[in-house]
């Protein structure tokens, strides 16, 4: 089951980036996250009430809210890097997040097998591959570096606060609703600072009926992440945090093959090597 959800959370944030990064290439990214996860939340505040989760509290919310927090501080931590870049450096090492929830589960006794241990060495090792490293070239930036680093910290923190907010189905669908209500909260926040600043909500050619058409995309990169966050939080509850973490991580070999298959993108030799080394990854973690 473990390997199943987490699997499954690698294909939800892939395919939310994916969709997030074609959003970015018309709206501010500010703008995208906090109409994407206030339409989550909504969505969220409802499944909620069908479910009876509302009396569900309990201090483990608080996990939620930290997760909610540390969220859009990693994700514009990341996009401030990606702006820095180069790309191909920024975007594998954003990646290896995974650190943080592996560290946890290896602090808090758990002990993988030695196919395990293997498992997580060439998956990490294709995550970061499949990012397309380019080590040569133009130079990258300490400021960079940094922005990365964080935002990879904060990445991993999340993973390793939401998998701790909950305990029951309805307490899991009250802790998401908790996160993406801070998520919004500190992302609208940031934007309204942002606007503040003279930088607009929305580029001015917009129309509304533009807007409205984009409107199921949003849909969809809000309620992919959210899901994506449920699948993880089941998938290190039933089972090794360890293994659930580095699976969960292999979503940017997800993104990587969306933008093939809808952009024709071409893949180079060191991201398909990555992949490869990522699905070898995933079948040693998922047998041991």
């Amino acid at each position: 089951m473990t390997a199943l959800f987490a699997l499954a959370t690698s294909l939800l944030w892939g395919l939310a980036d994916f969709g997030g990064g074609m959003l970015t290439r018309r709206f501010p990214a500010l703008t995208v996250v906090v109409v994407s996860q206030t339409i989550a939340a909504v969505v969220l505040g409802v499944v909620v009430t069908v479910a009876g989760g509302w009396g569900d509290t309990s201090p483990r919310l608080w996990f939620a809210v930290a997760a909610g927090a540390v969220g859009p501080v990693a994700m514009l931590a990341f996009y401030k890097a990606l702006a820095l870049g180069p790309m191909g450096v920024v975007s594998p090492l954003g990646s290896l997040g995974v650190a943080v929830p592996v560290a946890l589960g290896l602090v808090l006794g758990e002990r993988p097998g030695l196919a395990q241990v293997a498992g997580i060495a060439v998956a990490v090792a294709g995550v970061v591959l499949a990012g397309g490293p380019q080590w040569r070239g133009a130079p990258v930036q300490r400021r960079a570096i940094a922005l990365t680093l964080l935002a990879a910290v904060g990445f991993g923190a999340v993973m390793a606060l939401i998998s701790e907010a909950s305990t029951s189905v309805p307490g899991l669908f009250l802790a998401l609703f908790v996160q993406r209500v801070t998520n919004v909260a500190v992302g609208g926040a940031a934007l309204v600072r942002s606007v503040r600043r003279g930088n607009p909500a929305l580029p001015s050619d917009v129309t509304a009926h533009a807007l409205w058409s984009t409107m199921p995309a949003l849909t969809f990169v809000g309620l992919a992440d959210v899901a994506a966050n449920g699948t993880y939080a089941v998938a290190a509850q039933h089972g090794p945090v360890t293994v659930a973490a580095v699976l969960a991580s292999l979503y940017p070999v997800v993104t990587a093959l969306a933008a093939r298959g809808v952009l024709s993108e071409r893949l180079r030799g060191v991201q398909a090597a990555g992949a490869g080394l990522a699905l070898v990854g995933a079948v040693l973690l998922a047998s041991g």
